[in-house]
This record gives structure tokens, C-alpha cells and sequence, in this order.
């Protein structure tokens, strides 16, 4: 399956579509094995115990990697957070380091980073590969394209001096660590590992659901059950899904970082 595929089948959806998708194809699944079962529960007495056997294999397999994937996405989860945090901290070192700039240099950086802190601030809500999350990240580049020319050219007048070294250090930092968020909101976990995951869980599901069948059990656990193995593949696809399902990466220290440029710089020079 191409990415392109895969971000519609799996990214694209709206959170309830998707719970909905997988509640039919597990629960399906398991009322298609509950019927295959009640109709041969009286002919074939000893497939009983081969789907019984089959059935505690193929739950195993399933219960492995249901943990599989669900560890590949609250990897990527925690990595995508940690992005947006170390995002918050290299803005604001560099937004206090411009605050020892030279005038007109300072005035206009700090305004630029403003601009930008308001595009970080939009990733959080646009989806990967958008439209919407193109236009904030090209507007980005220009942003950082403008301040590394201010901050050359800080170097330039005064080359002697410290500070403005330093904060082209810092606007450096600020540069990379935006590759490293947005390649993180790229990186989601393989479509085959999902696939896998959605396949191995309806065939586990029709096994149980023929057995149960075959032995005549009643309905309520087993639906019981593929409404949790369902809500289990729902959660692991969510978390892969930053701008788009109910588990959103929090943008918190963004949004207080840019709530105190509001406030007048910490530093004004004589």
C-alpha cells in the first residue's frame, strides 16, 4: 500500500469513522464466526476442539501484536511531545538572545519570531501533507530565512562581539529542531504493522466466534470482547494520528511561550 493509501485509510478518517470502520470489521468478523459455528455445531463435533486450539494460537499472535503496535505508537506519541517541547525552548532562547541585538536588528527579529511562534503554534492543528500544514511550513522557512539574514548581518556590524554570535548559535538550534518536529509528524508507525494488526485481530475474532458457536455459549462475552480488541486498535491508530484524532500532542509550551511575548521584553538596552 502506497502513503497515500495509507493516509486515507488511516489518517485521513475522522476519529469516530474510524472507531466505526473497525467496530464492523471485529465485530463482523467474530458474528461471522459465531454463525459459521452455530450452523455445524450439531455436524462436526470435532471441530470443537481444533478451533479450539487454533483459536488460543491465533489470540496469542493477536495479543503480540496488539503490544507491538501499540509500542511503535506511543514511541513516536512521546516523540512528537518532546519535539514540541524542545520547539518551545529553542524559540525561546532565541527570542531572548535577539533582545541583545542592536537596533533596527532587534526590533525586527523579535517581531519575526513572533510570526513564527504563531506558525509553530499552527502545526499543532494542521494535518501532515495538508494543504494547510504546506502553506504554514513554507511561510516558516521564509520567516527563518529573513531572521538568519538579520543575524548575519548583526555579525557583520559587530564582529567583535559576543552576542550577536550567540544568537545566531541559538537561531541555528531553532532551525533544526523544526526538521526534527516535523519529521516526527511524518514518522508514523508502518501501514503493514497496521494492517497486520487489523487482519490478525478479525481472523483471532472469527475463530473465537466459531468456537463459541460450536459450544453453543452465549453472545455477550464475545461481543464483549471485540468491542475491546477493537477499542485497542482504535487507541493505537489515534495515537498516530497528532492533528487529527481524540490523543492530540499538547501544545501547551508553545502556547505559553508565545503568551509572553505579549509581555515587554525581559531585557532593553540603554
Amino acid at each position: 500500500m502506497s502513503s497515500g493509501a495509507e493516509a486515507v485509510v488511516f489518517f485521513r478518517l475522522s476519529s469516530p469513522a474510524l472507531m466505526i470502520a473497525l467496530l464492523v470489521m471485529i465485530v463482523g468478523s467474530a458474528l461471522g464466526g459465531l454463525l459459521v459455528g452455530r450452523s455445524r455445531r450439531e455436524r462436526h463435533h470435532g471441530l470443537r476442539e481444533s478451533s479450539g486450539v487454533l483459536q488460543g494460537a491465533l489470540l496469542g499472535f493477536m495479543g503480540l501484536i496488539l503490544a507491538f503496535g501499540l509500542s511503535l505508537a506511543l514511541g513516536r506519541y512521546e516523540d512528537r511531545r518532546a519535539a514540541v517541547v524542545d520547539d518551545a525552548n529553542t524559540i525561546g532562547t532565541t527570542y531572548l538572545r535577539a533582545q541583545t541585538l542592536p537596533e533596527p536588528l532587534r526590533s525586527q527579529s523579535l517581531a519575526l519570531l513572533v510570526k513564527y511562534t504563531d506558525g509553530e503554534l499552527a502545526l499543532t492543528n494542521d494535518v501532515p501533507g495538508s494543504d494547510a500544514a504546506d502553506e504554514t511550513i513554507a511561510q516558516g522557512s521564509t520567516l527563518q530565512d529573513q531572521l538568519w539574514a538579520l543575524a548575519g548581518q548583526a555579525v557583520t556590524e559587530q564582529p567583535t562581539e559576543s552576542a550577536p554570535r550567540l544568537y545566531e548559535d541559538s537561531l541555528n538550534a531553532m532551525i533544526d529542531q523544526q526538521t526534527v518536529r516535523l519529521a516526527g509528524l511524518n514518522n508514523r508507525v508502518p501501514t503493514e504493522v497496521l494492517l497486520l494488526e487489523v487482519i490478525g485481530a478479525a481472523g483471532a475474532m472469527f475463530l473465537v466466534g466459531l468456537h463459541v458457536g460450536l459450544l453453543g455459549r452465549s453472545l455477550t462475552p464475545l461481543l464483549l470482547a471485540a468491542g475491546l480488541v477493537s477499542f485497542l486498535l482504535f487507541v493505537t491508530f489515534d495515537l498516530d494520528r497528532p492533528t487529527r484524532g481524540f490523543i492530540q500532542v499538547p501544545d501547551a509550551p508553545l502556547a505559553a511561550l508565545r503568551a509572553s511575548m505579549n509581555d515587554p521584553p525581559a531585557y532593553e538596552p540603554p
